[in-house]
């Protein structure tokens, strides 16, 4: 069964990135509502940071982590394509893990008017399968935290499904927070599809 779509609405890709799980924890200051992840095995994994010419793995990747949570993607030459574009701009970038690359973590990055530098979302986290369990998703996350600070960037966000009870503990554990301090409510992500449907 094909889980290609033409282009994915903007709910389907909240409900992919929200609504799969992450069978554990990915593998590295304190950030409100972010993850940190720290190495947990042996051999680090060289990551270096993508360039245009990267845009296919990453595509790839991306395409590959969608389809093992059985959600939508508009298939890797789409993928590419978009990621050609945004990979020239100062506000994405793409960390890949591993030659080949068996890993990758996107970021995007934003002025906001409460912080001096720019605030960065970690948009996806991904290691294949057969390369988990050895500090991988550390290493990403690691160079990721890294690269904000390099371009200046004062937060690091994550939105992490509420039902994965797994991730949330693991970023928790790892000093990241889902209030802020003197709250007892956590954050809540919104949103709402403005596309009109085609």
């Amino acid at each position: 069964m094909s889980h290609t779509t033409s282009d994915p609405s903007a709910g389907q890709i909240a409900q992919r990135r929200f609504g799969r799980r992450l069978n554990g924890p990915p593998d590295g200051g304190t950030c409100r509502g972010f993850a940190r992840l720290v190495s947990m095995t042996s051999k680090p994994c060289a990551v270096r940071t993508a360039t245009v010419a990267d845009a296919a793995a990453v595509a790839g990747l991306l395409d590959r982590f969608n389809r093992e949570y059985l959600t939508p993607t508009p298939g890797p030459a789409v993928l590419t394509g978009r990621l050609e574009r945004l990979l020239s701009t100062d506000n994405v970038v793409a960390l890949l893990a591993g030659d080949p690359a068996v890993g990758l973590a996107l970021l995007t990055l934003r002025p906001n008017v409460w912080c001096r530098g720019s605030v960065a979302l970690l948009d996806e986290l991904y290691v294949v399968p057969a390369d988990r369990r050895r500090g991988i998703g550390a290493a990403l996350l690691q160079r990721a935290e890294q690269e904000c600070r390099r371009r200046g960037g004062e937060l690091l966000e994550i939105n992490v499904d509420g039902e994965d009870t797994d991730a949330r503990r693991f970023y928790e554990r790892h000093g990241y927070a889902n209030r802020d301090p003197g709250q007892t409510e956590p954050h809540l992500y919104y949103h709402r599809e403005l596309a009109s449907p085609s």
